[in-house]
């Protein structure tokens, strides 16, 4: 059985391989280019891909080779990740089309997306500094409105994508698509919502307090009574990230910074040099250019590459040390390991190495190692950073419940008030008072709802992983020297050979517990938010 099992594999990897190399480069020069050609390229690959997955007999074939394990972990690891593959595009090779048709259709509208105000086009980082600066109250509103705008430009399609999803999903025998990329992701649904369940519970009080603070800072500032707070009056589109304190401006430290060599130089002191990434990234911006940021592991024998939109600000030096946490995960995966799992042991495996690096650009050991400021001034200001480092954790947990508890019924019942549902939503975690008479797809103006479906769980899970991670290196790796972590080689050591090289040989716990000696423990999380 075992030889037949891997000379399937082989057949398999022989074919996949090539394609997954072709279509990342399609989809390297559509996002960095907007160039109409890579995009048709991307959506033919994408179809011959999935299709090739699409295949019953090859299908059942697999079943039946994985249904009698052959006692090499390995090679049966390799089979399960590949039936979870083939499962997951069980559909009509013609209902594939239309699904790739759509999606590769919205997240082209999201490229070439620049918003407008009275006739003038803003990208998505002046936006954001309107947000952030700003005292016009009409003008913070307008571009807050502004950032909404590709909402309405792709919420059909996008519903007609979510559709096609489900119709493909409950072929399969699930419920619906998001039930089903959960199970193949190797996630339980409802263990995965009692987790984030015990979250709101243990955070509501402390987001509470924290948000009467910071209302009653914005009152102030906007000379506004508390109830008439709305959206644009807080310092990002979604109220997804912390925003500026009054008594701790973080971006003034990096205003004149070069924050791309910073992270450079960060990586390289703690051994994991990212000069080669680098050359192969593509980091400012430029029109047409997609304005998010995102890595791409391209071929999963060390080419890894960014795709930014950087300034010189604290929120991109975050950015940046997050993506380029990604980049050495898979820059650094063990090369002896077959394809299939010479990549990352689960995408919250990737996103807590993101998470844990992210952290970094408001911790006050950095500050004073990379942007030499003087001890005793970080010392003064440290139990701001500390506050803002937990608003960050808050503040992004309430915003991923908005995102997960939302796709969920997104995909249960897709036919309701999605625009009512996602302000309803918003006003029980976040707190947030929805504009009064709005009544806008909102919702879709969030590029992971409308081109990423099924991912945005993978953050809070990588939240909790890099806090987990954090306290394993500080206390058994520096021996309890956590102020190391910012310029030792022992901490890329740790990562590159006790969870980089693992690949996806483990599923996710079992690689967080080769790692760190336990399974997921939300215990950590909770220490870092308090």
């Amino acid at each position: 059985m075992s030889h037949r099992l891997q000379q399937f594999l082989d057949d398999y990897v022989s074919q996949i391989e090539p394609l997954v190399l072709a279509r990342h480069a399609a989809y390297w020069r559509f996002t960095t280019q907007g160039d109409a050609t890579a995009q048709a390229d991307y959506a033919r690959l994408s179809t011959q891909l999935r299709q090739l997955h699409a295949d019953p007999s090859r299908y059942q074939q697999l079943q039946t080779l994985v249904a009698h394990p052959t006692g090499d972990p390995l090679l049966d690891r390799q089979g399960q990740l590949a039936l979870n593959n083939f499962q997951g595009e069980q559909m009509p090779p013609e209902m594939i089309e239309q699904i790739v048709a759509l999606e590769t259709e919205i997240e082209a509208e999201f490229n070439s997306f620049r918003a407008q105000i009275d006739g003038q086009s803003y990208t998505d980082n002046e936006l954001k500094e309107i947000l952030r600066t700003s005292k016009d109250l009409a003008e913070r509103q307008a571009a807050w409105e502004a950032s909404k705008q590709i909402g309405r430009q792709v919420a059909d399609r996008v519903l007609r994508a979510v559709q096609l999803r489900n119709q493909a999903a409950r072929t399969i025998g699930f419920d619906n698509y998001y039930t089903m990329s959960l199970h193949l992701q190797e996630l339980d649904e409802a263990e995965l919502f009692a987790l984030f369940d015990r979250l709101e519970a243990v955070t509501r009080p402390l987001f509470s307090a924290y948000k009467n603070g910071l209302d009653q800072q914005l009152a102030d500032r906007f000379h506004v009574p508390i109830d008439q707070l709305r959206p644009w009056h807080y310092a990002d589109p979604f109220f997804q990230d912390t925003p500026a304190r009054p008594d701790l401006d973080l971006d003034r430290y990096y205003a004149d910074r070069e924050v791309v060599e910073l992270t450079r130089e960060f990586y390289r002191n703690i051994g994991l040099p990212i000069d080669a990434i680098l050359e192969r990234s593509d980091l400012y911006e430029r029109p047409g250019k997609q304005q998010h940021a995102y890595c791409l592991d391209f071929d999963r024998k060390g080419d890894t590459r960014v795709l930014g939109n950087v300034k010189p600000n604290a929120a991109w030096m975050g950015t940046l040390l997050h993506e380029y946490g990604h980049a050495v995960y898979g820059r650094y995966h063990d090369p002896a390991l077959p394809f299939l799992l010479r990549t990352y042991a689960h995408t919250s495996s990737t996103e807590a190495i993101a998470m844990l690096m992210g952290r970094l650009n408001s911790d006050g050991v950095w500050l004073q190692h990379y942007l030499g400021l003087p001890r005793d001034e970080v010392a003064a200001f440290e139990p701001q950073l500390r506050a803002h480092r937990a608003a960050d954790l808050l503040i992004f947990t309430r915003w991923d419940l908005v995102v997960c508890h939302f796709e969920r019924e997104l995909y249960r019942h897709p036919e309701q008030d999605l625009n009512t549902l996602w302000w309803n939503l918003v006003e029980k975690f976040q707190q947030v008072k929805r504009p009064d008479g709005r009544h806008a797809p909102d919702w879709a103006a969030k590029i992971h709802i409308a081109c990423y479906p099924a991912y945005y769980h993978n953050y809070m899970l990588g939240e909790m992983t890099a806090s987990q991670l954090q306290e394993y290196i500080h206390r058994q790796v520096l021996q309890g020297d956590a102020a190391r972590f910012v310029d030792s080689p022992q901490v890329g050591q740790f990562l590159r050979e006790k969870f980089f090289k693992l690949g996806a040989r483990y599923d996710w716990n079992r690689a967080l517990e080769a790692a760190t000696g336990e399974t997921l423990n939300p215990e950590y999380f909770a220490k870092h938010l308090a």
